[in-house]
């Protein structure tokens, strides 16, 4: 298996273009520890959450609107839909829901352990789904939407339980060497676990188009 680091670099590069758009945010008011919590329990509401930090708090409000959006894309589906492969280069829907937990595991390694890479139970578990390609073709197939579901959910709630022990100054802690070898603060690997689900999401879109059959879900 490549280094973590270094097999998703070519990927990876699309995040440092989005880290300039990140950047911007400095513009906006600083979100302090003052900061109340937005009234309202709506989705669409993004900022400040009950039980976080305020930055960790719109971080996770960001994260739960872009997780919204990528189940309401694949709501429905079934075994057949998820295991459809347009060709022989492609990737399934379900290898890529897969996908999106396989990089949010190695993001709670790396975030909130201090870890480079999986651990030997993690690439037995995530290898295939991490790096896709023949192993993920081969070995990721056969199961319904409520498989793929579970674990992006039991994923997303472990990192919600970490999150809720950190604080803005936690979120804030640069990394001298990750994206493109540059410092990276924790916000934006996790702003990128956040706008790689976005990217799959527009793929799993495009694959739902190429269904064959009369499949007119949105």
């Amino acid at each position: 298996m490549k280094s973590i680091t270094s097999g998703r670099r070519e990927f990876l590069q699309t995040t440092v273009r989005a880290t300039v758009a990140f950047s911007s945010l400095s513009m906006l008011p600083f979100i302090t520890d003052a900061t109340p919590v937005l009234p309202g329990d709506s989705l669409h509401i993004v900022g400040p959450k009950e039980g976080y930090s305020p930055q960790i708090g719109t971080l996770v409000s960001m994260m739960n609107w872009m997780r919204e959006t990528m189940l309401y894309s694949v709501k429905g589906m079934a075994q057949e839909q998820l295991d459809f492969l347009l060709d022989e280069k492609a990737n399934t829907i379900g290898a890529m829901l897969l996908h999106l937990a396989a990089t949010e595991t190695f993001y709670q390694a790396n975030t909130f352990e201090g870890r480079t890479d999986y651990n030997d139970a993690e690439k037995k578990q995530w290898e295939a789904a991490m790096n896709l390609g023949d192993e993920g073709r081969k070995n990721i197939k056969g199961h319904n939407l409520d498989f793929y579901l579970a674990i992006l959910k039991e994923t997303r709630e472990k990192t919600l339980m970490e999150f809720r022990k950190r604080d803005d100054k936690w979120l804030m802690q640069v990394d001298p060497h990750f994206f493109d070898d540059k410092p990276t603060n924790n916000y934006c690997k996790w702003f990128h676990v956040c706008e790689h689900e976005s990217n799959h999401n527009g793929q799993i879109k495009w694959l739902k188009s190429r269904l064959p059959g009369s499949w007119k879900g949105q």
